[in-house]
């Protein structure tokens, strides 16, 4: 595994690792297929919270604990939309806004998660060097993850917050493919959420019309 942490190539003058980019390329690949709710996201999810975990293990302790967490979250994001797959008409997971309850226990879960990780980042640096901005991060995607994996459209306005930060920080760190990867991401999270938001005003549709005036 330590070859993966060798340098692939120089772009504008960064120098780019070879984990940085397979990991981000399967990143990418995950976040292409559940826009298209392909059940397949959360293997490809898996597969690079795998290749990362090996990357890590062994010197960065606290990077290759968060990769473990990803995986855990795949796993269970597999179960859920096996369970739902039979759902809409197309035969994949049905889509929907959560409720305010469900978006309130997120924002919640999500805020004290960050506390309690750059808490723990802090207290042992050599899980992180940036421990604030990376507990946001790490919650962030735990929670879009979460959400994607209750098939809430919410998933996609949580991605964009973690991009806001995810952007500017993995430049800061000299991680340019990250960066560039995140602007990508960017894109694919705003065509994501309209297909997603288009599919459960769809979905919603007929209950609509049937309601009493």
């Amino acid at each position: 595994m330590n070859s993966l942490n060798s340098e692939a190539f120089v772009l504008f003058g960064q120098h780019i690792l070879w984990s940085d980019m397979i990991g981000n390329l399967f990143g990418l690949a995950a976040l292409a297929l559940g826009s298209r709710r392909s059940i397949w996201t959360w293997p490809v999810q898996f597969l690079a919270g795998l290749i990362l975990f090996g990357v890590f293990f062994g010197h960065l302790t606290g990077s290759a604990g968060k990769q473990a967490v990803v995986m855990v979250v795949a796993l269970y994001g597999w179960w859920q939309w096996q369970r739902g797959k039979s759902q809409a008409e197309d035969g994949h997971i049905a889509v929907r806004f959560a409720t305010w309850r469900e978006r309130g226990a997120m924002i919640a879960v999500a805020a004290a998660g960050t506390v309690a990780v750059a808490l723990l980042f802090k207290a042992y640096p050599t899980l992180s060097w940036d421990p604030w901005p990376d507990a946001y991060i790490f919650v962030g995607t735990i929670v879009a993850m979460y959400a994607q994996a209750r098939g809430m459209v919410e998933f996609w306005f949580a991605w964009l917050l973690v991009d806001l930060v995810g952007v500017p920080l993995n430049f800061a760190n000299g991680y340019a493919f990250s960066g560039f990867v995140y602007v990508i991401y960017g894109a694919l999270v705003l065509w994501g959420l309209r297909d997603w938001w288009l599919r459960s005003r769809a979905a919603a549709q007929p209950a609509l019309e049937g309601a009493p005036a």
